[in-house]
């Protein structure tokens, strides 16, 4: 009986001690799964999404590095404007063929979208699907380069001298285009400010450019220049005309050669529109251009250079010569009075004469002294004679 009780006693106190044992190790169990919770870190951002700025038809990528992402987790790419889904993790679910996504590391997403359009500008949401949603937002902007809009811009503009204009000029693109003016053959805006008031500057800027009481000088063609800093600046063309009549300047008025030799009537006209330009004589007779007479004109914008070169002058090519120039807003007319210079028969020529002021003198040969001095007492007697005759 002693023995039994002896056994029943040690057979319990073995199981206090596997209970205890158990215990413990439960115990132990307990702490460590407590310990590897409390140890787990959620995925986190390692880094900022940077901001873009991408020219238009380029590929933008924004990239978006997570970190302690684990298998449990996952990364998705979001359009902030509209909260449309691009991409889930490594695959594409947005129909836009021209995203796309890559997952080039392990904590690293990059979203790509090709062929910018100015409709992509806007900000991307990076997304991971903890149980409180984390988020990384970069924005990107997409740069246009200008364009001139053709139905918001002056085209070729004619203005009667003395008149107003405005010439306008407008464009897109993003940054907002700067507008700048030139005059396409290099030279100074002529801006008036006031009456008799003038300023000139090579560039003018702004949207519209004004005129007031428009002047021929201000005739001409202007580029209008749109540009940004995003390649290629754009640039349109506009031709302002500028309508008044003839305007006939004679340079000399009275011209004298000796007989035999070439001289040349000249005459300096402005005017716009074109005009037909020709050459009188006495009562009207018009000349054409031949043998006796070489009839020429120079023409550059709203100025022309005319000139008669008469052949071997003689005293019946001797009287009045007219210069006419003619357009649809008026006629203008440039009168010349030609004379025979009388040189003695001692007197050597030599070649033409070249004719200033309304004077002749030779162009080659040579005179002696007392030539010269008979010749100098002719020429004074011929230019009281000519003088009377302008008084007349």
């Amino acid at each position: 009986m002693r023995v039994k009780t002896i056994v029943l006693m040690m057979a319990g106190r073995i199981g206090c001690l596997l209970w205890l044992i158990m215990v413990s190790a439960t115990r132990q169990a307990t702490e460590e799964e407590w310990t590897t919770v409390h140890v787990f870190k959620e995925p986190e951002f390692d880094a900022p999404i940077k901001n873009l700025t991408v020219p238009v038809g380029r590929e933008a990528i924004l990239t978006c590095t997570v970190k302690n992402l684990g298998t449990k987790y996952k990364v998705a790419w979001v359009r902030a404007e509209d909260q449309t889904i691009l991409s889930l993790h490594s695959k594409v679910v947005t129909h836009n063929s021209r995203i796309g996504v890559t997952h080039d590391s392990a904590n690293t997403w990059q979203l790509r979208i090709r062929q910018l359009k100015e409709s992509d500008r806007g900000c991307y949401v990076c997304q991971i699907n903890t149980a409180v949603m984390k988020i990384a937002e970069g924005c990107l902007d997409v740069y246009v380069p200008p364009d001139i809009i053709n139905t918001d811009t002056s085209g070729d503009l004619s203005v009667s001298e003395g008149e107003n204009a405005t010439l306008w000029c407008k464009a897109t693109g993003h940054p907002t285009p700067r507008i700048v003016w030139k005059r396409e053959d290099g030279q100074s805006i002529v801006l008036r400010k006031g009456p008799r008031e003038y300023t000139e500057v090579e560039t003018y800027n702004g949207t519209n450019l004004h005129f007031w009481r428009l002047d021929r000088r201000q005739m001409g063609a202007y580029l209008c220049i749109a540009s940004n800093d995003v390649p290629p600046a754009v640039s349109k063309r506009i031709a302002l005309n500028v309508n008044f009549a003839p305007v006939i300047k004679v340079p000399s008025q009275l011209l004298g050669t000796p007989s035999n030799t070439d001289v040349q009537l000249e005459c300096y006209v402005e005017a716009f529109p074109n005009t037909i330009n020709y050459w009188t004589r006495h009562m009207g007779e018009m000349l054409l251009n031949g043998s006796k007479y070489i009839i020429r004109e120079d023409r550059s914008g709203y100025k022309i250079y005319m000139w008669l070169i008469i052949r071997s002058f003689t005293e019946s090519d001797e009287g009045t010569y007219n210069c006419i120039s003619t357009n649809s807003l008026g006629k203008a007319e440039g009168t010349m009075r030609l004379y025979d210079i009388k040189v003695s028969a001692g007197s050597p020529q030599e070649g033409t004469l070249s004719i200033i002021s309304g004077l002749a003198e030779p162009a080659r040969g040579h005179i002696n002294a007392s030539s010269a001095s008979r010749n100098g007492a002719t020429l004074f007697v011929f230019l009281i004679v000519a003088m009377i005759l302008l008084c007349r």
